[in-house]
Formats: structure tokens, C-alpha cells, sequence
């Protein structure tokens, strides 16, 4: 493991639990912790979230892949973001992925689609509304999300993988905040040192030729993605990932709703969605609950035009 990723563990661990301090679960949302979704006793656990009053409907789905620069985070982390989108009228999963070092790419992905296949498996029991899953991801979350679009939406994509999506899943819509898009790149950009430290610890062949034409995601955009809310923010040090993706999601004609938030006299951190105490967390995930409504699918049609 390389010095940076130790410290990134030891150091945002820290960070995120003064974030979290004195937050307790809802009183409007029911709980479902810790079930098994693959082999891995510690790492394939998800907790599924609902709205007390919604009990016995079928709700629409947000599954949520956490970020923490490949090598950090876990489903605890992301508890009180996730039951915040919960209190919004969704059913949310939340789950633990394998970090790397000790897991290399794509053991993250591979999880990611054992999620799905147990979203499959479990829909009736849990009232998942399978017309209408949304996806969203933030930092490298947000990265795994685009990548796993990818594997769902080109199959010229996904034979480079050893496991295959849900036969016919595309997310309904995605929701893509404070990406890291590029972690490997030709060109310098802010960050870039960083993810060729990190991009050592999580892939196996260290950033091979081979590796290259999978990880980046604006390589791999096409035509069938799902429509995208895309968001940063003044102060985001990914800031400069997003407008790269947003133009190449419009050459491809994919559907995309672009937030930019904070300003120069405001500046607004990366991941700043996650404090769900900050009025400007509250309002981005209005905004992208919002969103998500109006992709809806309903009684056989489509939400609005995309």
C-alpha cells in the first residue's frame, strides 16, 4: 500500500466522523443492515433504506457506490447521506465494495454487479420498483459508476471484464458528483500525480497500455447512456473532470442536466453533498432526488423528455 493511501485512511476517517457526530437514523425511515450480497463476509454487505410511510409500496431505487479514492470507505460512511435520499421517497441501497490495495480492479466493479444481480433477486422483498433504478456515485465512486454505465451500455466494452450485467439493465438515470473521470490520463491536470499514486494501488498491471483503454471514463461514453445530472462545485478539486465529461456525454447525444455549485466567494468542498446537516447538501440532493423523479418511468411511459 503506498504512503498516500495510508494516509487518505487514516486521515479522511477522521474527517468523516466529526462530519457525522450526533447524527442518529431518522425516525421516518426503516432499516435494513448488513445483508449478504456476495462471498466476502466483511465486504459484500449491504443495508437497504426505506421510508416508514412507503411500507408495502414499490418505490423507485438509488443504489449508491461510495467514494474514497479506491482504497477507502464503506457503507457506515455513507448511512446518513443514504437514509437522507431514503426520506426523499426513494428505497436506497448502500453498500461496501473491496478497496484496493488488497483488492485490485475490477474486484470493485464485480461487487458493484453482484449489487445488481441481488437487487434482482430481492426486488419483491424489499418493494424495489425494477421500471425505475437510478445509480449515483461520488469522487471515485462516481468513476466506478461511469465505468460499470459503460459495461451495462457496450458490449464491446464489457468483454473486457469476467462478469456480465443483469441481461437488459441500464440504469433508469445516473447521478455523477465530484468525479474523477481521468485517473489516467496523457494530459496534466490537478490531481493527476495523486490518481497515478492511487491508479499503483488499485490496478494489478499498474497502469498498463491494456489498463489505459479501460479506465478512463469519457473513453467510454456512447449513445446509450442513461440520462446524466452531473455535478461539482467551486472549491470541488475534481472540479475540472466534469465539464470533460459533460462534452463528451452531448457528442454522444446522451441526456445530461450540469450543476455546478458554490462560487468564488462561497466555494463549496468536494463531496459536500455528504454533510447533510449544510443547506447546500440539502439542496443538491433535492436537486438530483429532482432529477431522478422526472426521469421516472410511469404506467408505460416515459418521466419527461430527455
Amino acid at each position: 500500500m503506498s504512503e498516500l493511501s495510508k494516509r487518505m485512511r487514516a486521515e479522511w476517517s477522521v474527517n468523516d466522523a466529526k462530519r457525522d457526530a450526533g447524527l442518529t437514523t431518522p425516525e421516518t425511515v426503516e432499516r435494513f443492515d448488513g445483508l449478504a450480497y456476495g462471498p466476502d463476509p466483511v465486504w459484500n454487505r449491504l443495508d437497504v433504506y426505506r421510508p416508514i410511510s412507503e411500507r408495502g409500496n414499490q418505490l423507485p431505487v438509488i443504489v449508491s457506490i461510495h467514494g474514497g479514492g479506491w482504497v477507502y470507505g464503506d457503507k457506515e460512511l455513507y448511512q446518513f447521506y443514504c437514509m437522507s435520499l431514503a426520506g426523499r421517497g426513494f428505497a436506497v441501497v448502500n453498500f461496501s465494495y473491496r478497496l484496493a490495495p488488497e483488492s485490485k480492479f475490477p474486484a470493485q466493479l464485480e461487487d458493484t454487479n453482484r449489487v445488481m444481480e441481488w437487487v434482482y433477486a430481492n426486488c419483491e422483498t424489499y418493494g424495489f420498483d425494477m421500471d425505475n433504478i437510478f445509480m449515483v456515485g461520488d469522487s471515485a465512486g462516481a468513476h466506478l459508476l461511469g465505468l460499470y454505465t459503460a459495461i451495462c451500455t457496450s458490449l464491446e466494452y464489457a468483454a473486457g471484464y469476467p462478469f456480465k450485467a443483469p441481461q437488459g439493465f441500464i440504469p433508469r438515470a445516473i447521478g455523477m458528483n465530484c468525479g474523477a473521470y481521468e485517473p489516467l490520463t496523457e494530459e496534466e491536470h490537478e490531481g493527476g500525480v495523486m490518481n497515478l499514486e492511487l491508479m499503483g494501488d488499485l490496478l494489478p498491471e499498474k497502469g498498463s497500455p491494456r489498463e489505459r483503454r479501460l479506465i478512463n471514463v469519457t473513453d467510454h461514453v456512447n449513445s446509450s447512456f442513461p440520462p446524466v445530472y452531473l455535478m461539482t462545485a467551486v472549491g470541488d478539486f475534481c472540479m475540472d473532470q466534469a465539464p470533460r465529461l459533460r462534452e463528451k456525454l452531448k457528442e454522444a447525444g446522451v441526456y445530461c442536466e450540469y450543476k455546478l455549485y458554490g462560487d468564488q466567494e462561497h466555494p463549496l468542498y468536494h463531496v459536500f453533498h455528504l454533510t447533510v446537516q449544510e443547506a447546500e447538501g440539502q439542496l443538491c440532493n433535492d436537486e438530483e432526488c429532482g432529477f431522478f423523479r422526472r426521469m421516472m418511468k410511469r404506467d408505460g411511459r416515459d418521466g419527461d423528455t430527455v
